[in-house]
């Protein structure tokens, strides 16, 4: 899941750009995201930056220090479009397993994978 951080910041941060602390109350808010570990957000931020995924501009509005706001890049667009991609084609080849499973072990194996 930990790779699946990425692309899931570039789809926050195409809804609104954002800075990272405002990233990781939004990561937190949502059950299905992954977690990241505001140890590894900035780096990892920054990392797509140097990528081209995101570009950053200096937030001086409001109160308190000026903050790093991300926004996603066309490069970062055409980056998470791949992404898609991969995960539909993971998805499809797991659902041939999972129905191939279920073949073989009928209800009673599927159950037992539920349970697990």
């Amino acid at each position: 899941m930990r790779r699946f951080l990425q692309p899931w910041l570039l789809l926050l941060l195409l809804e609104k750009p954002s800075h990272g602390y405002e990233l990781m109350e939004r990561l937190a808010q949502d059950p299905d995201a992954p977690q990241g570990d505001p140890g590894l957000l900035y780096p990892l931020l920054r990392r797509m930056e140097r990528e081209s995924l995101v570009a950053s501009v200096w937030d001086t509005e409001g109160k308190g220090p000026a903050r790093r706001q991300y926004e996603v890049t066309p490069e970062g667009t055409d980056y998470l479009h791949a992404w898609a991609v991969s995960i539909r084609q993971t998805r499809a080849r797991l659902d041939r397993f999972l129905n191939q499973y279920a073949a073989h072990f009928g209800a009673e194996g599927r159950d037992a994978v539920e349970l697990s």
